[in-house]
């Protein structure tokens, strides 16, 4: 019987080479400084990126990602450091020489040029023999499912298309790294998941280097197997999709990537892993987290995702977290309800939490001035730092 064949699901999740002190980084940042004027958009940035890696840099406008990238694909030069690809510092060679391209948000299509010649224009400015350039055509088109429209203009198309057209365009000089800014913010919100997927198992296929720069952080978290959160020109945070959002290292990353409701307390025991937390809104929280270096009096956030947080009309059992609140706001949003719940009485804190819609009906539906109880394990809540 033949040997079953690895899914692309499994071989992504063994694909960690940031963790094997062997491999080598295909990109290569090291202190990395670019100012415009008196702001500094990137500030001192190092950086690996890793052959057949999907990568992503998340954050809001202005951190500095955008900048990032361009310096990569030579249309911004380093007031400081080197990037190095393949282990050759490439920080003075001009774009048309490095072996990478860059897909832009606005697809830059010539609206005058057929779908076909829009695909062939880089390789006819490299100077391609025809039927090369014919062939290559025809093979891009038929990998993005475009097969026949061909001679369409960019005019004829829909806005997925169009994105199709120019991810064709960007993949047919055949680059070790491919570059896309922001590639789904022109998709309506089902096409862009859709295509999401779709740009993962295109990447896998061609065993080429994805970059991705987002604001979105789904974007960001369903495509990447590692992304990278930035704020003021500087990486806050580095690692695959899960640990950003399981365990961020910083308020600013447990904010910025998912909804987190924040509980201000102050440490009153730490005991082995058991951190217990008095809050003036949630009463006592218990934490089941190794921080050796908290101390009694010593002020912190916890960190606490809707989705932990079980809502009840009952009051919980022992064993769990329990504050009782007052609902103030139900959002329904399909496949999730989003509650938030005021605890801690006048003047006390609201607190998100996100209900699974498993079922058509609700046998006992919540609603606005319910009293309720929220219990979430001691295992759901992380210490951030204050």
């Amino acid at each position: 019987m033949p040997a079953r064949k690895a899914s692309p699901g499994s071989v992504r999740r063994a694909f960690q080479p940031w963790n094997d002190p062997a491999a080598k980084p295909l990109v290569s940042f090291r202190n990395v400084v670019k100012r415009f004027g008196n702001v500094t958009a990137v500030d001192d940035l190092s950086l690996s990126l890793y052959p057949r890696e999907f990568f992503a840099l998340l954050g809001p406008s202005g951190c500095g990602k955008t900048t990032l990238m361009r310096m990569l694909a030579g249309f911004e030069t380093p007031d400081a450091g080197e990037i190095l690809l393949d282990g050759v510092d490439i920080t003075k060679v001009p774009p048309h020489r490095r072996p990478i391209n860059m897909m832009f948000q606005s697809y830059a299509l010539f609206p005058h040029l057929s779908v076909a010649d829009n695909v062939a224009y880089g390789l006819r400015r490299e100077g391609l023999p025809k039927p090369e350039i014919t062939r290559r055509v025809e093979e891009m088109l038929a990998l993005v499912k475009l097969d026949g429209l061909g001679k369409r203009r960019p005019d004829q198309l829909s806005g997925g298309q169009r994105q199709r057209v120019a991810l064709a365009r960007s993949l047919a000089k055949r680059p070790k790294l491919l570059l896309l800014d922001e590639p789904m913010a022109a998709l309506d919100r089902k096409l862009r998941e859709a295509t999401q997927f779709e740009l993962m198992d295109l990447q896998s296929e061609l065993g080429l280097t994805f970059m991705v720069v987002t604001h979105d952080q789904d974007e960001a978290m369903t495509m990447a197997d590692r992304m990278a959160v930035m704020s003021h020109g500087k990486l806050v945070q580095i690692g695959p999709p899960d640990v950003i959002y399981e365990a961020p290292a910083t308020r600013y990353v447990a904010e910025f990537v998912g909804d987190i409701n924040i509980i201000e307390g102050r440490v009153a025991s730490v005991a082995g892993d058991l951190v217990t937390v008095e809050s003036a809104t949630a009463g006592t929280v218990e934490l089941d987290e190794e921080a050796p270096s908290l101390k009694p009096g010593e002020a912190i956030f916890v960190g606490l995702r809707p989705e932990k947080i079980t809502l009840s009309h009952d009051e919980p059992g022992q064993g769990v977290n329990k504050v009782a609140g007052e609902i103030w706001d139900i959002g329904y949003l399909g496949d999730f309800t989003m509650v938030q719940v005021m605890v801690g009485g006048e003047g006390g804190q609201l607190l998100k939490v996100a209900l699974a819609n498993r079922t058509r009906r609700i046998a006992r539906p919540f609603a606005w001035e319910d009293k309720v109880w929220l219990s979430w394990d001691v295992e759901a809540g992380l210490v951030l730092p204050p």
